[in-house]
């Protein structure tokens, strides 16, 4: 499986650097005194990465970003890998690239995706809650993301084995014609797709907080690649300062996500307001990342914060085949670094 992944994911990596067209067509003119960095980004809800981006909040810190949208997180491997990628804003591909020994360090949340994944049905299915999921003949759920983690731990919390529930691998954008013909009954979807599912009549009766632990363990996370970090030991709190200034952005007009939204994601208005009414309270705070009693936090170890919800996630996956084994705590501890958002809370940078 693993090889077949990394084939299709350097076949799609090498097809973006040959057509870099969107990413491209906006970022800045080279400068002798900017710092060059090649970034993959799934195409996914991370407003305030299109926010930075769009109001060239990285070249106030001296960084010149060279954007690289894929369809996935699965493609960011082999750009990882080549050491073509500098930098990544991904999701479940985080613990992939950490399960195949690529150096990262995670230096901070870009979102939260647990707080608009949901569980979503088919109106006629009968299918009230999470608590009537067997009578699905079939979920959709697409292998190797959060969606089948959350069945993982759904089947986990019902006292159920994942493989007594029929679980199919499509992909979000394909579970409307699935439900429209009966394919499915019910589904996992993230952000956008889980406004969009709403939007066309299918109900979420479930959020991820109701049947996953510690409010949801699907993290959108900004990494760095260790070697590059270390030759440029403050880009990390650069990053850092980016982040936090297009949260304060957003946090005081949020309009500039919904816009966001929908201009990179080309969802109605409606879907994008939806996604940031439900997600923008959830993307966790530096204060909460720097705190090491808070679940979403960088510094905490082995059984808490971020670290744990990993550990989770790998055990999860690894539980079903998707993945040769969990993580292991040497691996996290290594691979998640608090430094640049202590630095930013300690004054560098403000």
């Amino acid at each position: 499986m693993f090889h077949c992944l990394r084939s299709a994911a350097a076949l799609l990596f090498a097809a973006a650097m040959v057509f870099p067209v969107v990413a491209s067509a906006q970022v800045a003119p080279a400068q002798a005194n900017l710092l060059k960095i090649n970034w993959g980004v799934p195409t996914a809800d991370y407003y305030a990465l299109y926010v930075a981006k769009d109001h060239g909040l990285f070249k106030e810190v001296g960084l010149e970003p060279n954007f690289f949208f894929f369809p996935s997180g699965a493609p960011l491997l082999a750009g990882l890998k080549s050491e073509s990628l500098d930098v990544i804003t991904t999701g479940m591909a985080t613990v992939f690239a950490l399960g195949q020994n690529i150096p990262l360090k995670v230096i901070y949340w870009s979102l939260d995706h647990s707080a608009a994944e949901g569980l979503i049905v088919d109106p006629k299915s009968g299918i009230k809650s999470f608590k009537d999921i067997a009578k699905a003949k079939a979920i959709a759920a697409p292998s190797g993301t959060c969606a089948q983690v959350s069945m993982v731990l759904m089947a986990q919390k019902l006292g159920m084995k994942y493989s007594d529930l029929n679980v199919v691998n499509i992909a979000p954008p394909l579970y409307n014609n699935a439900f429209k013909s009966g394919s499915v009954q019910a589904g996992i979807a993230w952000s956008p797709y889980s406004s969009v599912l709403q939007a066309a009549g299918y109900p979420i009766v479930n959020w991820a907080a109701d049947y996953s632990p510690d409010g949801g363990v699907c993290p959108g996370l900004t990494s760095v690649r260790a070697n590059f970090l270390t030759q440029h030991p403050d880009v990390g709190l650069k990053l850092v300062q980016v982040h936090a200034k297009a949260m304060d952005m957003i946090a005081k007009n949020p309009e500039l996500a919904i816009d966001a939204l929908v201009k990179y994601l080309s969802v109605t208005r409606d879907v994008a307001k939806h996604v940031v009414d439900q997600e923008l309270s959830r993307i966790p705070t530096l204060e909460q990342q720097a705190d090491p009693k808070s679940p979403y936090s960088l510094s905490a170890k082995g059984d808490a914060g971020l670290a744990h919800k990993l550990l989770v996630v790998s055990q999860a996956l690894a539980s079903v085949g998707t993945i040769p084994a969990p993580l292991s705590a040497k691996v996290l501890a290594e691979s998640i670094d608090p430094t640049p958002i202590q630095r930013y809370m300690k004054g560098e940078g403000k």
